[in-house]
């Protein structure tokens, strides 16, 4: 088993970006199939704060952070400039690069204004380390007074590969985190990978369907699958040395046709620059455009047949 510490992940590391405290990195507003059944507008904002505590192998978030804590309303300032310019949509994911309940990353101070300015929404999407989960959630959630849900990397259910990729958690306190926010009615999504370092593209599978179901056994009603890519300065040392390869795009597929036909919850794939995992351009798009159809609607499409492909 491979294991890695804070300081060989970081130093592993290339440039960061400087970002400025006052405004999200990034914000947009796309379609998702919701809880509701229904296939409505999302607005996700990238917030912009202090780095995540925990140095997971496969993570690259930390080059859009800060490495000191936002001054008190900055967060605040950051979704109102970036809901001026949103469109009107029902549902709102803040994700934060870390944990939304890290009072280092987002000042506990500005809860009740936070809370204020997406009461409107249906549903308020937050991500949270496992081991951060607390009765601040609940708290948060009574504040907003709507739906809160909070994402969790489970990333894998193999206690192996979790130690590898130094999450710095079990399985059990996931399940834990799960059934605390259960408690006080908080909605759960999750975050799988396909294809960790230390695997064979079979074993990324495996472990990868495995994980979902765990997820779901856990209680979590929407998982997404995401493929695991290099980038971050540590995946690409693990290549080099051949200990890290990229899944396929048809990896991908096999994971998520199997794990939607479940109907246990929703399951997505995350389709962000997913071109980099084909390896056949003939097909791509005809590809791309079946995941993103079983994305909106939760329902198997006819697989892509191709006369090209290796």
């Amino acid at each position: 088993m491979m294991q890695f510490s804070d300081e060989q992940i970081i130093a592993a590391r290339g440039a960061r970006s400087i970002p400025d405290p006052s405004r999200p990195y990034h914000f947009l507003a796309e379609e998702e199939r919701t809880a509701t059944g229904l296939i409505e507008n999302v607005a996700t904002i990238f917030l912009t704060n202090r780095e995540c505590p925990f140095r997971c192998l496969m993570c690259d978030l930390w080059k859009n952070t800060t490495t000191e804590t936002v001054p008190l309303g900055a967060i605040p300032a950051q979704i109102e400039f970036a809901l001026q310019q949103l469109p009107s949509c029902k549902h709102i994911k803040l994700y934060n690069s870390g944990n939304f309940f890290d009072a280092k990353a987002i000042p506990r101070a500005d809860h009740p204004l936070i809370a204020a300015q997406v009461s409107h929404f249906q549903t308020v999407i937050v991500e949270n380390h496992p081991r951060l989960c607390s009765q601040q959630c609940g708290e948060f959630q009574k504040l907003c007074g709507t739906q809160l849900e909070v994402a969790m990397g489970l990333e894998t259910s193999n206690k192996s590969t979790l130690a590898t990729l130094n999450k710095q958690m079990t399985t059990d306190d996931f399940a834990r985190a799960c059934e605390l926010l259960q408690r006080d009615q908080i909605r759960l999504r999750s975050f799988v990978l396909l294809r960790p370092p230390g695997l064979t593209e079979e074993q990324g599978i495996e472990q990868s369907i495995e994980s979902v179901r765990f997820a779901f056994d856990c209680g979590v009603q929407c998982c997404a699958i995401i493929p695991t890519r290099k980038g971050n300065g540590i995946l690409d040392r693990l290549e080099k040395a051949g200990l890290f390869a990229s899944p396929s795009l048809r990896s991908l597929e096999r994971v998520f046709d199997e794990c939607l036909s479940w109907n246990r919850g929703r399951v997505f794939v995350d389709l962000w620059d997913i071109e980099r995992f084909a390896s056949c351009h003939e097909c791509l798009s005809a590809r791309i455009h079946r995941l993103h159809q079983m994305n909106l609607h939760q329902q198997l499409r006819p697989p892509v047949i191709c006369g090209y492909c290796p």
